[in-house]
């Protein structure tokens, strides 16, 4: 299993915060598309512009492979000075 997390709008969009995904994506961007396929309200805002994932508190970029146990955040684009 993994834990999820929603930041922002995105938790909005989905109605979670939190939850858990079982069995584990093999990747992030596989972890994207069985969230998009679980809520389709998710779908174009976990691709759009400025979006960053975290995987055990680090941002990371590109397509991680994910493992076990991982808790892996979505935060929307930021903004503020």
């Amino acid at each position: 299993m993994i834990r999820v997390l929603l930041f922002g709008r995105l938790g909005d969009l989905a109605g979670w915060r939190e939850t858990v995904i079982e069995p584990v994506p093999p990747s992030l961007s596989a972890l994207k598309g069985e969230l998009a396929r679980r809520w389709p309200s998710l779908t174009d805002a976990l691709a759009g512009p400025g979006v960053q994932a975290a995987i055990d508190k680090a941002v990371v970029r590109g397509d991680p492979l994910l493992m076990t146990g991982a808790e892996v955040a979505f935060m929307p684009p930021m903004s503020g000075g």
